[in-house]
């Protein structure tokens, strides 16, 4: 009988707050829309995960939807979560400020810590901040000291990366992990330009690097940790189905990589559901401690969180 995937200690590293609102708490409230299995286009995903901002209607409902996050990954096995979230926009409106919140997220995660562990990644949009993209970078550095814990550039990939090297260097100096969207929608060559450009301590998602054998072996030999997340890549067409989903093939060839739910909500999926479509793509025991490890290895973890769950990982494979 295969181990409990669930009692798998892992680490949760790329999963979008507003996408991952629980079921339940959608419904609750207010939320109607219907979300596909599969997305028939880029701009129809976009508008589905625009909707579940439409919920919110206080500063509470942000702090409850990061608090139940936390929770549901740790469910899941989750020694460890990093929430990205991207202050601007209809967070602004609600609460007033970016900084007020990145005060209810900062404190929603420290109030989370009963259930789980977590850092904070705040998201620019390649397209919504192109203007200003130091100012989110400043912004998440100085919450350093609070929890967040990483710098995202999310968005259409097909706009340019260049103006976002001086965030990522903000970032750096600041201590926090660089994670941009990478290798989603373009190919190899936008994941050469991103890596080049922007220093990338881990790419989230990254699975197109598969179309190029030397980016694979680079990517191995640097160690560069991929955030996979399989529903997401089926559901928008990045893989045509699970079964030529290109996960083994990065793991076998030796990239780092950590499992995701990306978006539990839009993409009916869950880290634990996640770990078993790997375990569907043919991923040994062996094989998933190893992106298990590779999770935690490439998080922004405490040593205490991250060695307890290193431990519990050999235990697990003993199990």
């Amino acid at each position: 009988m295969n181990a409990d995937l669930r009692a798998l200690p892992k680490a949760h590293l790329h999963v979008h707050l507003m996408g991952s609102i629980r079921p339940s708490t959608y419904a609750e409230l207010g939320g109607e829309v219907a979300f596909p299995a599969r997305y028939g286009s880029w701009d129809e995903f976009v508008a589905a995960y625009r909707a579940t901002k439409d919920v919110l209607r206080s500063p509470a409902d942000l702090h409850r939807l990061v608090v139940e996050l936390v929770a549901d990954s740790a469910a899941d096995g989750a020694a460890w979560t990093e929430v990205s979230i991207s202050p601007s926009g209809r967070h602004r409106r609600l609460t007033g400020s970016d900084e007020a919140t990145m005060e209810i997220v900062c404190d929603a995660v420290a109030s989370a810590s009963v259930s789980g562990s977590a850092g904070i990644v705040v998201g620019i949009d390649r397209e919504r901040d192109a203007a200003d993209p130091d100012r989110m970078a400043l912004l998440a550095a100085a919450w350093a000291d609070r929890g967040v814990v990483g710098l995202g550039v999310a968005g259409d990939e097909t706009a340019p990366i260049a103006p976002f090297a001086r965030a990522a260097a903000i970032a750096r100096d600041a201590g926090l992990l660089v994670v941009p969207h990478s290798g989603e929608l373009c190919g190899p060559e936008s994941i050469q330009e991103d890596l080049r450009v922007l220093r990338p301590d881990r790419l989230m998602h990254g699975v197109r690097a598969v179309e190029d054998p030397e980016l694979v072996r680079e990517l191995a030999n640097r160690g560069i940790t991929l955030d996979v997340g399989i529903r997401s890549n089926v559901a928008l067409g990045v893989a045509a189905d699970l079964a030529s989903h290109p996960l083994p093939a990065l793991v076998r060839a030796g990239v780092p990589c950590s499992i995701n739910a990306d978006d539990t909500l839009l993409f009916g999926t869950g880290l634990a559901r996640e770990y078993e479509l790997a375990r569907q793509l043919g991923l040994t025991d062996a094989e998933l401690a190893d992106v298990a490890r590779a999770s935690l290895l490439g998080s922004a973890a405490p040593p205490s969180v991250r060695d307890a769950a290193l431990a519990g990982i050999e235990a697990w494979l003993a199990g």
